[in-house]
Parts: C-alpha cells; sequence; structure tokens
C-alpha cells in the first residue's frame, strides 16, 4: 500500500503528459487546411504548378506523358519523337503528373542530375498542349 501512495504521483504525472500531448497535436491539426498544393501553384483541368514561368529553365520540353521511369530515375517520362533516347524522365515535388497521364503536355522545371536517363527534370509547371 505504501508503494502504491509513491507511484501513484509518476502515473498521474505520465498520464498528464500523454493527454497534453493528444490536445496540442489535435489543435495544432485542426486549423490547418488539407491542401497538397504547395503555395504559389495553381491547378485546373489543362495546367498545373507555379504560374511564374520565370523561375524555370528556359528549355521546356512536349510530348506524350507517360507512366514509369528509368532504373529508379523519375516516376513519369514524355515521349517525344525520335526514340527512347529522346524521353525526358520526370519527377515533381509541386505537381501532381498523375492528373496528365495519357495526354500531350510541355512541362517546365529544373533538369536534376541522373545517372541512367538522358534527361531528368523535377517538373514545376505541366500545361496540355493538344
Amino acid at each position: 500500500m505504501d508503494t502504491i501512495k509513491k507511484i501513484w504521483p509518476y502515473i498521474l504525472g505520465s498520464f498528464l503528459i500523454v493527454l497534453v500531448g493528444v490536445g496540442a497535436g489535435w489543435l495544432l491539426t485542426k486549423n490547418k487546411g488539407s491542401s497538397t498544393v504547395a503555395p504559389g501553384t495553381k491547378v485546373t483541368s489543362k495546367t498545373a504548378g507555379i504560374m511564374d514561368e520565370s523561375k524555370f529553365e528556359k528549355e521546356a520540353p512536349e510530348g506524350l506523358l507517360e507512366e514509369g521511369g528509368v532504373n529508379g530515375e523519375g516516376q513519369y517520362h514524355l515521349t517525344r519523337p525520335g526514340g527512347v533516347s529522346q524521353n525526358v524522365y520526370l519527377t515533381s515535388t509541386s505537381v501532381d503528373l498523375s492528373l496528365f497521364v495519357g495526354k500531350k503536355v510541355k512541362v517546365w522545371g529544373q533538369t536534376l542530375s541522373a545517372r541512367k536517363a538522358g534527361w531528368l527534370m523535377d517538373v514545376g509547371k505541366i500545361q496540355v498542349v493538344e
């Protein structure tokens, strides 16, 4: 009985710490929206991404957007005239490219270093061409 009196404050303290942690987490997430769009981006049926093209490289390749990268580089690729060597492999930290699979698109972004892909790009903006 004497040991229970000694342990009781630790049990109560632990319970209160957990309760405060759960409450703080709930309060912090309560006021946040569930936006999956990066700041400064726009999403429509024809275009998505950062609208300010000055933030990107001058080259903006066009092609048919398809799923699949090469040897773990890129999740998507642009199929362009000239064969596989002309493919542009794509990833994106700001645009959901899956919305545009199967469409002819133009992309803007930053070239990334690649080991296997001839051209690997982080897409910041995508626009349907046809």
